[in-house]
Protein backbone atom coordinates (compact mmCIF):
# COMPACT_ATOMS: atom_id res chain seq x y z
CA UNK A 1 0.00 0.00 0.00
CA UNK A 2 1.11 3.73 -0.89
CA UNK A 3 3.05 5.53 2.40
CA UNK A 4 2.85 8.80 1.20
CA UNK A 5 0.51 11.05 -0.82
CA UNK A 6 2.88 10.65 -3.95
CA UNK A 7 2.78 7.32 -3.56
CA UNK A 8 -1.05 7.17 -2.84
CA UNK A 9 -1.76 9.30 -5.93
CA UNK A 10 1.09 6.86 -8.19
CA UNK A 11 -1.26 4.14 -7.23
CA UNK A 12 -4.62 5.75 -7.56
CA UNK A 13 -3.61 6.13 -11.38
CA UNK A 14 -3.09 2.71 -11.53
CA UNK A 15 -5.73 1.46 -9.65
CA UNK A 16 -8.39 4.08 -11.14
CA UNK A 17 -7.40 2.96 -14.70
CA UNK A 18 -7.74 -1.11 -14.10
CA UNK A 19 -11.11 -0.29 -12.39
CA UNK A 20 -12.40 2.24 -15.53
CA UNK A 21 -11.60 0.32 -18.40
CA UNK A 22 -12.94 -2.84 -17.28
CA UNK A 23 -15.78 -0.44 -15.85
CA UNK A 24 -16.07 0.81 -19.38
CA UNK A 25 -16.00 -2.08 -21.12
CA UNK A 26 -18.45 -4.22 -19.25
CA UNK A 27 -21.06 -1.24 -19.28
CA UNK A 28 -20.71 -1.15 -22.84
CA UNK A 29 -21.29 -4.15 -23.36
CA UNK A 30 -24.19 -4.52 -20.99
CA UNK A 31 -25.79 -1.89 -22.75
CA UNK A 32 -25.21 -3.97 -26.00
CA UNK A 33 -26.55 -6.77 -24.77
CA UNK A 34 -23.69 -8.66 -23.19
CA UNK A 35 -21.58 -8.47 -27.21
CA UNK A 36 -18.03 -8.69 -26.62
CA UNK A 37 -17.10 -7.74 -30.20
CA UNK A 38 -14.62 -4.99 -31.61
CA UNK A 39 -17.47 -2.74 -31.96
CA UNK A 40 -18.10 -2.86 -28.22
CA UNK A 41 -14.27 -2.47 -27.26
CA UNK A 42 -14.16 0.46 -29.34
CA UNK A 43 -16.76 2.26 -28.09
CA UNK A 44 -15.98 1.48 -24.53
CA UNK A 45 -12.31 2.55 -24.75
CA UNK A 46 -13.78 5.87 -26.89
CA UNK A 47 -15.90 6.68 -23.86
CA UNK A 48 -12.73 5.81 -21.31
CA UNK A 49 -10.85 9.36 -21.61
CA UNK A 50 -13.57 11.54 -19.91
CA UNK A 51 -14.58 8.92 -17.62
CA UNK A 52 -10.79 8.31 -15.98
CA UNK A 53 -11.09 12.18 -15.93
CA UNK A 54 -14.09 12.14 -13.86
CA UNK A 55 -13.36 8.44 -11.89
CA UNK A 56 -9.66 10.32 -11.17
CA UNK A 57 -11.49 13.88 -9.41
CA UNK A 58 -14.25 11.51 -7.68
CA UNK A 59 -11.94 9.02 -6.64
CA UNK A 60 -9.22 12.02 -4.92
CA UNK A 61 -12.07 14.18 -3.91
CA UNK A 62 -14.41 12.21 -2.49
CA UNK A 63 -14.50 8.58 -2.26
CA UNK A 64 -11.16 7.87 -1.34
CA UNK A 65 -11.29 10.46 2.00
CA UNK A 66 -15.17 8.72 2.46
CA UNK A 67 -13.35 5.47 2.26
CA UNK A 68 -10.70 6.27 4.77
CA UNK A 69 -12.76 7.92 6.91
CA UNK A 70 -15.48 4.99 7.28
CA UNK A 71 -13.06 2.51 7.04
CA UNK A 72 -10.91 4.15 10.32
CA UNK A 73 -14.03 5.06 11.78
CA UNK A 74 -15.61 1.44 12.00
CA UNK A 75 -13.92 -1.07 10.09
CA UNK A 76 -10.63 -1.36 11.59
CA UNK A 77 -7.70 0.32 14.06
CA UNK A 78 -4.69 1.39 12.77
CA UNK A 79 -1.72 -0.13 14.86
CA UNK A 80 -4.58 -3.21 15.53
CA UNK A 81 -5.86 -4.01 12.71
CA UNK A 82 -3.93 -6.59 10.32
CA UNK A 83 -2.63 -4.73 7.04
CA UNK A 84 -4.99 -7.09 5.03
CA UNK A 85 -7.75 -5.78 7.06
CA UNK A 86 -6.96 -2.46 6.55
CA UNK A 87 -7.12 -2.90 2.38
CA UNK A 88 -9.62 -4.51 2.27
CA UNK A 89 -11.75 -2.27 4.40
CA UNK A 90 -10.95 1.05 2.41
CA UNK A 91 -10.81 -1.18 -1.00
CA UNK A 92 -14.89 -2.17 -0.36
CA UNK A 93 -15.73 1.41 1.04
CA UNK A 94 -14.15 3.00 -2.08
CA UNK A 95 -16.36 1.01 -4.24
CA UNK A 96 -19.66 2.39 -2.63
CA UNK A 97 -19.44 5.97 -3.18
CA UNK A 98 -17.79 5.16 -6.50
CA UNK A 99 -20.42 2.79 -8.15
CA UNK A 100 -23.44 5.44 -6.82
CA UNK A 101 -21.22 8.65 -8.74
CA UNK A 102 -19.72 6.90 -11.71
CA UNK A 103 -23.34 5.38 -12.48
CA UNK A 104 -24.55 9.25 -12.34
CA UNK A 105 -22.25 9.59 -14.68
CA UNK A 106 -23.08 7.07 -16.65
CA UNK A 107 -26.75 8.18 -16.95
CA UNK A 108 -25.82 11.72 -17.71
CA UNK A 109 -23.43 10.31 -20.53
CA UNK A 110 -26.55 8.36 -21.58
CA UNK A 111 -28.65 11.35 -21.36
CA UNK A 112 -26.28 13.08 -23.93
CA UNK A 113 -26.58 10.23 -26.33
CA UNK A 114 -30.62 9.61 -26.19
CA UNK A 115 -31.57 13.24 -25.10
CA UNK A 116 -34.16 12.86 -22.52
CA UNK A 117 -33.35 14.52 -19.29
CA UNK A 118 -36.67 12.13 -17.46
CA UNK A 119 -34.34 9.33 -18.54
CA UNK A 120 -31.18 10.22 -16.29
CA UNK A 121 -33.08 9.51 -12.86
CA UNK A 122 -34.19 6.06 -13.88
CA UNK A 123 -31.01 4.51 -15.83
CA UNK A 124 -28.88 5.73 -12.75
CA UNK A 125 -30.97 4.10 -10.47
CA UNK A 126 -31.26 0.93 -12.64
CA UNK A 127 -27.16 1.01 -13.09
CA UNK A 128 -26.38 1.01 -9.56
CA UNK A 129 -27.28 -2.63 -8.72
CA UNK A 130 -25.84 -3.61 -11.97
CA UNK A 131 -22.08 -1.60 -11.51
CA UNK A 132 -21.92 -2.43 -7.85
CA UNK A 133 -22.18 -6.23 -8.57
CA UNK A 134 -19.17 -6.23 -10.84
CA UNK A 135 -17.51 -3.50 -9.18
CA UNK A 136 -16.50 -4.72 -6.19
CA UNK A 137 -15.53 -8.31 -7.48
CA UNK A 138 -13.27 -6.93 -9.63
CA UNK A 139 -11.74 -4.47 -7.03
CA UNK A 140 -11.33 -6.80 -4.25
CA UNK A 141 -10.01 -9.83 -6.80
CA UNK A 142 -8.61 -8.61 -9.53
CA UNK A 143 -7.58 -4.58 -9.95
CA UNK A 144 -6.87 -4.07 -6.57
CA UNK A 145 -4.21 -7.10 -6.15
CA UNK A 146 -3.09 -6.28 -10.25
CA UNK A 147 -2.68 -2.50 -9.39
CA UNK A 148 -1.16 -2.97 -5.70
CA UNK A 149 1.63 -5.82 -7.64
CA UNK A 150 2.19 -3.24 -10.60
CA UNK A 151 2.93 -0.56 -8.36
CA UNK A 152 5.46 -2.45 -5.88
CA UNK A 153 7.21 -3.53 -8.78
CA UNK A 154 7.61 -0.15 -10.54
CA UNK A 155 8.23 1.86 -6.96
CA UNK A 156 9.66 -0.84 -4.15
CA UNK A 157 9.22 0.36 -0.85
CA UNK A 158 11.12 3.37 0.06
CA UNK A 159 11.69 4.46 -3.82
CA UNK A 160 9.25 7.39 -3.76
CA UNK A 161 10.39 10.00 -1.71
CA UNK A 162 7.37 12.17 0.55
CA UNK A 163 9.20 15.29 -0.39
CA UNK A 164 11.46 16.09 -3.40
CA UNK A 165 15.35 15.94 -3.06
CA UNK A 166 17.05 19.49 -2.47
CA UNK A 167 19.44 20.13 -5.32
Amino acid sequence: MPTNKRESLIFTVIMCFCMVLWMSLYNVARVHGWDFSLETLAAAWLGFPPAYVVAMLLDVLVASRFAKWFAFRFLVTPGKSSRLAITLAISTMMVLPMVLLMSLYGAIEAFAHVGDPAMILPTWLANIPWNFVAALPWNLLVAGPVSRWLFRRAFPEGTVLAEPASA
